[in-house]
């Protein structure tokens, strides 16, 4: 572990109490007309085992809020506390190791190297870590199978259809046991019958292994899935509705 991983303050978590919990969060960006204001005054808390989707047209700010959200982004205004680092304060390189060792993140894109199979794709963030080649092998292995996907160990993404794509991307994004996912519109790009079978993925990831999970999308079916759903407009978040889980208010 580095200097810069050891040296993270960490506020304390109560494992009862929320994972992520943001407060006035707001992220303009610079325009030559001005300042352009993607994400304004978002307040919202996600616990473990719970599956917060949020939706919202075109435009209104969801991918900026999962940035700002995961720390890939900075927020301008307001504060994140994300399992327990304030990210505000936190230096580039505390990000970066809080990303690698906290969080999970899945693409609308897919994001996956072309150049690399399947099991190299999703041992990457295993070798940023350090993990040992055997322990990152046997990982690798358990990830694949439990996508569905370990007769494809080798083939290259240009190899594997959309939705076998999006299932090493969830399998990517879980291989260091993240603590939350963040996943942006993970069935967009997807037939009907492959967006349910990642749904399900999703939700099963959620409920039996206690994965905090933030979801934009668009999809009706994924949300009636969540236990809680937001709606973000012109970059301001609502209440949003409360459908299940042990966090109903």
């Amino acid at each position: 572990m580095t200097t810069a991983e050891t040296a993270v303050e960490r506020e304390p978590v109560d494992g009862d109490g929320p994972l992520l919990v943001a407060e006035g969060v707001a992220r303009s960006f610079e325009t030559p007309a001005g300042p352009v204001a993607a994400l304004a005054a978002a307040d919202v808390s996600v616990h473990p085992g719970e599956l917060v989707v949020v939706k919202g047209p075109s435009g209104s700010g969801k991918t900026t809020l999962l940035n700002v959200l995961s720390g890939l982004d900075r927020a301008t205004a307001g504060r994140i506390v994300l399992d327990g680092v304030e990210l505000g304060s936190a230096s580039e390189s505390q990000l970066v190791s809080l990303r690698r060792r906290s969080t999970g993140f899945v693409f609308q894109s897919f994001g996956l190297v072309p150049v690399l199979s399947a099991a190299e794709n999703v041992e990457l963030p295993l070798r940023l870590l350090g993990v040992a080649p055997a322990e990152r092998e046997e990982r690798v292995a358990e990830l694949l199978e439990a996508v569905g996907l370990g007769a494809h160990a080798r083939q290259r993404p240009t190899e594997l259809s959309g939705g076998q794509q999006q299932r090493v991307g969830i399998a990517r994004a879980l291989a260091a046991r993240p603590r939350i996912l963040f996943a942006d519109e993970p069935t967009g790009q997807l037939d009907s019958v492959t967006g349910r079978a990642i749904m399900d993925l999703l939700v099963e990831l959620v409920h039996r292994d206690g994965v905090a999970a933030v979801v934009t999308t668009h999809d009706p079916l994924l949300m009636a899935r969540a236990d809680r759903v937001l709606e973000l407009h012109d970059g301001r978040l609502g209440g949003g509705e409360r459908r299940r889980g042990r966090h109903a208010l």
